[in-house]
């Protein structure tokens, strides 16, 4: 059982700013395509994680699921619309 000390510190190693050196390292790591991807998982679901770096790993990860989500719908709409030009342009030339 941890003392009220122990928990103390350990709230104060979790909830403390992170320096801007540490950012630039996530930043970097986050720009490496698997690994990236990757930390961002473990960062946004582990306990052991600053507070800051947690909830910025959670957000990121929402934010790709958007822009991913976004990328699809307008490939859709982009096939259906050259589906429309192609079959516009083949039956504009009695085939």
């Amino acid at each position: 059982m941890e003392t009220q000390d122990n928990m103390t510190y350990r709230d104060d190693q979790y909830s403390t700013p992170i320096s801007v050196k540490d950012w630039l390292i996530t930043l970097l790591i986050f720009a490496i395509p698997i690994v990236g991807i990757i930390m961002m998982f473990v960062w946004a679901f582990s306990s052991d994680v600053n507070i800051n770096k947690k909830n910025f790993s959670k957000a990121y990860l929402i934010f790709i699921g958007i822009m991913i989500a976004l990328m699809i719908i307008f490939y859709i709409i982009m096939f259906i619309f050259i589906m429309m030009f192609v079959g516009a342009a083949v039956s504009s030339q009695g085939y």
